[in-house]
Protein backbone atom coordinates (compact mmCIF):
# COMPACT_ATOMS: atom_id res chain seq x y z
CA UNK A 1 0.00 0.00 0.00
CA UNK A 2 3.04 2.39 0.19
CA UNK A 3 2.57 3.55 -2.92
CA UNK A 4 -0.72 4.61 -2.30
CA UNK A 5 -0.65 6.62 0.82
CA UNK A 6 -0.96 10.44 1.32
CA UNK A 7 -1.02 12.77 3.61
CA UNK A 8 -3.73 14.76 5.57
CA UNK A 9 -3.86 17.26 7.94
CA UNK A 10 -5.98 16.03 10.82
CA UNK A 11 -9.07 18.15 10.37
CA UNK A 12 -9.17 16.44 6.63
CA UNK A 13 -9.68 13.16 8.11
CA UNK A 14 -12.63 11.98 6.68
CA UNK A 15 -15.42 8.91 7.58
CA UNK A 16 -14.11 5.74 5.74
CA UNK A 17 -9.91 7.04 6.49
CA UNK A 18 -7.79 4.87 8.32
CA UNK A 19 -4.58 6.96 9.16
CA UNK A 20 -1.37 6.23 10.55
CA UNK A 21 0.45 9.21 12.74
CA UNK A 22 4.00 8.75 14.21
CA UNK A 23 5.25 11.12 16.77
CA UNK A 24 8.72 12.07 19.09
CA UNK A 25 7.07 14.06 21.86
CA UNK A 26 3.99 14.66 23.88
CA UNK A 27 3.25 17.93 22.66
CA UNK A 28 3.84 16.45 18.96
CA UNK A 29 1.39 13.91 20.21
CA UNK A 30 -2.09 16.52 21.17
CA UNK A 31 -0.97 18.26 18.13
CA UNK A 32 -2.75 16.02 15.85
CA UNK A 33 -4.49 14.07 18.83
CA UNK A 34 -6.22 16.56 20.19
CA UNK A 35 -8.01 18.68 17.79
CA UNK A 36 -8.70 14.61 16.44
CA UNK A 37 -10.55 14.34 19.57
CA UNK A 38 -11.75 17.71 20.00
CA UNK A 39 -13.31 18.01 16.48
CA UNK A 40 -15.24 14.24 16.77
CA UNK A 41 -16.74 15.59 20.49
CA UNK A 42 -17.83 18.49 19.19
CA UNK A 43 -19.33 16.98 15.93
CA UNK A 44 -20.93 14.65 18.46
CA UNK A 45 -19.34 11.57 16.84
CA UNK A 46 -18.47 8.51 19.54
CA UNK A 47 -15.17 8.84 20.16
CA UNK A 48 -12.96 5.18 21.37
CA UNK A 49 -9.30 5.67 22.60
CA UNK A 50 -8.04 2.58 23.94
CA UNK A 51 -5.60 4.26 26.59
CA UNK A 52 -4.15 3.31 29.94
CA UNK A 53 -4.89 6.33 31.53
CA UNK A 54 -8.55 8.52 31.92
CA UNK A 55 -10.12 10.96 29.84
CA UNK A 56 -8.10 14.07 31.28
CA UNK A 57 -5.53 12.20 30.87
CA UNK A 58 -5.69 11.62 26.66
CA UNK A 59 -3.78 13.76 24.49
CA UNK A 60 -4.98 17.17 24.38
CA UNK A 61 -7.56 16.60 26.25
CA UNK A 62 -6.43 18.11 29.37
CA UNK A 63 -8.17 21.35 29.63
CA UNK A 64 -11.26 20.36 28.49
CA UNK A 65 -13.57 20.47 30.89
CA UNK A 66 -16.33 18.54 29.99
CA UNK A 67 -14.42 15.27 29.10
CA UNK A 68 -15.07 13.43 32.65
CA UNK A 69 -18.79 14.03 31.66
CA UNK A 70 -18.86 13.19 28.17
CA UNK A 71 -16.98 10.00 29.17
CA UNK A 72 -19.97 9.26 31.93
CA UNK A 73 -22.70 9.78 28.87
CA UNK A 74 -20.17 6.93 26.70
CA UNK A 75 -19.89 9.89 23.58
CA UNK A 76 -16.26 9.60 25.32
CA UNK A 77 -15.23 5.52 25.46
CA UNK A 78 -12.00 4.99 27.33
CA UNK A 79 -10.97 1.57 27.29
CA UNK A 80 -8.50 0.25 29.14
CA UNK A 81 -5.69 -2.15 27.43
CA UNK A 82 -6.21 -4.85 28.95
CA UNK A 83 -9.60 -4.98 28.26
CA UNK A 84 -9.71 -4.21 24.57
CA UNK A 85 -5.97 -5.88 23.83
CA UNK A 86 -4.59 -8.34 26.43
CA UNK A 87 -5.49 -12.46 26.81
CA UNK A 88 -3.81 -13.77 29.81
CA UNK A 89 -1.41 -10.60 29.50
CA UNK A 90 -0.41 -10.86 25.79
CA UNK A 91 -1.24 -8.91 22.99
CA UNK A 92 -4.10 -10.29 21.07
CA UNK A 93 -5.04 -8.47 17.83
CA UNK A 94 -8.33 -10.84 17.60
CA UNK A 95 -9.37 -9.57 20.98
CA UNK A 96 -8.83 -5.96 19.63
CA UNK A 97 -10.74 -6.45 16.34
CA UNK A 98 -13.92 -7.66 18.29
CA UNK A 99 -13.80 -5.25 21.24
CA UNK A 100 -13.60 -2.09 18.59
CA UNK A 101 -16.09 -4.26 16.18
CA UNK A 102 -18.82 -4.71 19.18
CA UNK A 103 -17.98 -0.60 20.34
CA UNK A 104 -18.72 0.15 16.75
CA UNK A 105 -22.52 -1.73 16.57
CA UNK A 106 -23.54 -0.07 19.62
CA UNK A 107 -21.96 3.41 18.60
CA UNK A 108 -24.70 2.72 15.59
CA UNK A 109 -27.38 2.05 17.89
CA UNK A 110 -27.15 4.69 19.83
CA UNK A 111 -27.64 6.91 16.97
CA UNK A 112 -24.08 8.44 16.46
CA UNK A 113 -23.53 9.48 12.67
CA UNK A 114 -19.60 8.80 12.87
CA UNK A 115 -17.53 7.05 14.69
CA UNK A 116 -13.47 8.04 15.80
CA UNK A 117 -10.93 5.58 16.93
CA UNK A 118 -7.48 5.84 17.92
CA UNK A 119 -5.27 4.01 20.58
CA UNK A 120 -1.11 4.74 20.89
CA UNK A 121 0.08 0.90 20.44
CA UNK A 122 3.78 1.88 20.56
CA UNK A 123 3.65 -0.70 23.91
CA UNK A 124 2.73 -3.66 21.86
CA UNK A 125 6.26 -3.72 20.01
CA UNK A 126 7.82 -4.03 23.45
CA UNK A 127 6.13 -7.80 23.77
CA UNK A 128 7.57 -11.24 22.57
CA UNK A 129 6.77 -11.26 18.41
CA UNK A 130 4.79 -7.76 18.88
CA UNK A 131 6.14 -6.40 15.44
CA UNK A 132 4.48 -9.04 13.67
CA UNK A 133 1.30 -9.37 15.41
CA UNK A 134 0.78 -5.48 15.31
CA UNK A 135 1.49 -6.00 11.08
CA UNK A 136 -1.07 -8.73 10.98
CA UNK A 137 -3.43 -6.22 12.92
CA UNK A 138 -3.11 -3.08 11.46
CA UNK A 139 -3.36 -5.30 7.70
CA UNK A 140 -6.83 -6.52 9.28
CA UNK A 141 -8.47 -3.29 10.56
CA UNK A 142 -7.82 -1.76 7.34
CA UNK A 143 -9.50 -4.49 5.66
CA UNK A 144 -12.42 -4.24 7.89
CA UNK A 145 -12.19 -0.46 7.65
CA UNK A 146 -13.63 0.42 3.93
CA UNK A 147 -14.03 4.08 2.06
CA UNK A 148 -17.05 4.90 2.73
CA UNK A 149 -17.39 3.21 6.20
CA UNK A 150 -18.64 5.79 9.13
CA UNK A 151 -15.34 5.26 10.89
CA UNK A 152 -12.49 7.25 11.08
CA UNK A 153 -9.14 5.72 12.70
CA UNK A 154 -6.06 7.28 13.63
CA UNK A 155 -3.25 4.80 15.14
CA UNK A 156 -0.60 6.00 16.69
CA UNK A 157 2.79 4.84 17.00
CA UNK A 158 5.95 6.66 19.07
CA UNK A 159 9.17 6.72 16.66
CA UNK A 160 11.33 6.26 20.05
CA UNK A 161 9.68 2.66 20.36
CA UNK A 162 9.73 1.52 17.28
CA UNK A 163 12.55 0.61 14.64
CA UNK A 164 12.68 2.41 11.05
CA UNK A 165 12.14 -0.51 8.92
CA UNK A 166 9.25 -1.40 11.27
CA UNK A 167 7.85 1.84 11.33
CA UNK A 168 7.95 2.31 7.36
CA UNK A 169 6.15 -1.17 7.24
CA UNK A 170 3.55 -0.35 9.71
CA UNK A 171 2.88 3.19 7.96
CA UNK A 172 2.36 1.56 4.50
CA UNK A 173 -0.34 -0.72 6.27
CA UNK A 174 -2.71 2.61 5.73
CA UNK A 175 -4.04 4.51 2.73
CA UNK A 176 -3.44 7.90 4.52
CA UNK A 177 -0.29 9.46 7.03
CA UNK A 178 -2.13 12.07 9.28
CA UNK A 179 -0.40 15.18 9.96
CA UNK A 180 -0.78 18.59 12.11
CA UNK A 181 -3.29 21.00 11.11
CA UNK A 182 -1.40 24.18 9.14
CA UNK A 183 -0.44 27.29 11.37
CA UNK A 184 -1.68 29.30 7.74
CA UNK A 185 -3.14 28.45 4.92
CA UNK A 186 -4.48 30.84 2.09
CA UNK A 187 -4.14 28.97 -0.61
CA UNK A 188 -0.81 30.35 -1.61
CA UNK A 189 1.03 29.45 1.37
CA UNK A 190 0.81 26.72 3.68
CA UNK A 191 2.68 26.65 7.13
CA UNK A 192 3.49 23.85 9.32
CA UNK A 193 4.97 23.05 12.56
CA UNK A 194 7.52 20.13 12.78
CA UNK A 195 9.05 18.75 15.49
CA UNK A 196 11.56 16.61 14.39
CA UNK A 197 13.22 18.63 14.01
CA UNK A 198 11.67 21.19 15.29
CA UNK A 199 10.64 23.92 12.94
CA UNK A 200 8.29 24.77 10.34
CA UNK A 201 7.61 22.87 6.53
CA UNK A 202 6.51 25.53 3.89
CA UNK A 203 4.41 24.42 0.95
CA UNK A 204 3.76 27.26 -2.11
CA UNK A 205 4.77 31.16 -2.46
CA UNK A 206 6.44 33.19 -0.08
CA UNK A 207 6.43 36.16 -0.46
CA UNK A 208 6.15 40.04 0.70
CA UNK A 209 2.39 39.43 1.40
CA UNK A 210 2.97 36.51 3.53
CA UNK A 211 5.80 37.94 5.44
CA UNK A 212 3.44 38.51 8.44
CA UNK A 213 1.48 35.25 9.08
CA UNK A 214 5.37 33.44 8.07
CA UNK A 215 6.61 35.37 11.56
CA UNK A 216 3.84 34.82 13.37
CA UNK A 217 4.33 30.99 12.80
CA UNK A 218 8.24 31.45 13.76
CA UNK A 219 7.63 33.55 16.27
CA UNK A 220 5.48 30.74 17.49
CA UNK A 221 7.88 28.83 18.32
CA UNK A 222 9.22 30.05 21.18
CA UNK A 223 12.61 30.10 22.37
CA UNK A 224 14.01 26.58 21.40
CA UNK A 225 17.07 24.97 23.28
CA UNK A 226 18.20 24.20 19.32
CA UNK A 227 18.27 25.35 15.86
CA UNK A 228 15.21 26.31 13.98
CA UNK A 229 14.67 24.28 11.01
CA UNK A 230 13.27 25.54 7.98
CA UNK A 231 11.62 22.94 5.35
CA UNK A 232 11.48 24.42 2.10
CA UNK A 233 11.32 21.30 -0.06
CA UNK A 234 7.53 22.62 -1.60
CA UNK A 235 8.33 25.99 -2.06
CA UNK A 236 7.72 27.35 -5.63
CA UNK A 237 8.70 31.02 -5.09
CA UNK A 238 10.59 32.76 -2.15
CA UNK A 239 11.26 36.57 -2.87
CA UNK A 240 14.55 37.55 -1.54
CA UNK A 241 13.10 40.21 0.93
CA UNK A 242 12.84 36.92 3.02
CA UNK A 243 16.52 36.41 3.24
CA UNK A 244 16.48 39.34 5.22
CA UNK A 245 13.09 38.57 7.09
CA UNK A 246 15.21 35.46 8.41
CA UNK A 247 18.45 37.25 9.08
CA UNK A 248 16.81 39.78 11.32
CA UNK A 249 15.04 37.03 13.21
CA UNK A 250 17.82 34.88 13.55
CA UNK A 251 19.78 37.87 14.69
CA UNK A 252 17.08 38.72 17.92
CA UNK A 253 17.48 34.41 18.84
CA UNK A 254 19.90 33.37 21.43
CA UNK A 255 23.64 32.79 20.19
CA UNK A 256 23.96 29.06 18.83
CA UNK A 257 20.20 28.60 17.98
CA UNK A 258 19.93 29.57 14.60
CA UNK A 259 17.89 29.04 11.96
CA UNK A 260 18.70 26.08 9.12
CA UNK A 261 17.42 26.41 5.94
CA UNK A 262 16.49 22.81 4.54
CA UNK A 263 15.55 22.04 0.52
CA UNK A 264 16.17 25.46 -0.13
CA UNK A 265 15.29 26.27 -4.24
CA UNK A 266 18.67 26.37 -6.42
CA UNK A 267 18.69 29.47 -7.67
CA UNK A 268 18.28 30.44 -4.09
CA UNK A 269 21.14 28.64 -3.21
CA UNK A 270 23.30 29.86 -5.98
CA UNK A 271 22.71 33.44 -4.85
CA UNK A 272 23.31 33.11 -1.20
CA UNK A 273 26.83 31.57 -2.36
CA UNK A 274 27.38 34.14 -4.95
CA UNK A 275 27.25 36.66 -1.57
CA UNK A 276 28.73 34.37 0.65
CA UNK A 277 26.88 32.71 3.84
CA UNK A 278 28.99 35.01 6.18
CA UNK A 279 26.23 38.34 4.71
CA UNK A 280 23.64 35.74 6.62
CA UNK A 281 24.95 35.82 9.77
CA UNK A 282 22.63 33.40 12.09
CA UNK A 283 21.38 31.32 8.59
CA UNK A 284 22.79 27.96 7.84
CA UNK A 285 22.83 25.83 5.13
CA UNK A 286 20.63 22.32 6.11
CA UNK A 287 19.84 19.53 3.59
CA UNK A 288 19.82 20.07 0.12
CA UNK A 289 16.84 19.53 -1.99
CA UNK A 290 16.57 16.51 -4.46
CA UNK A 291 16.30 17.34 -7.81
Amino acid sequence: MGSRIAERPVSQIRPGDHAAFSFTTAEEQAQVIGPFLHDGLDARHKVIYISGGGPRQLPGLAGRCDADRLAGTGQLRVIPRGAACLTRGRFDPDRMLMVIGREISLAAEQGYAAVRLTADMSWVLGQPGGYPLMLASEAGFDAAITPGAEIMAICQLDRARCAPEHLSALNDTHRIRVTPNPEFDDGVLRITRTHTPVGLRLSGELDAARHPPFVAALTALGEANTDIHLDFTDVRFLDLATLTLLVTHALRTQPGHGLVLDHLPPDVVRLIESLGWRQFPGLANGRPRHP
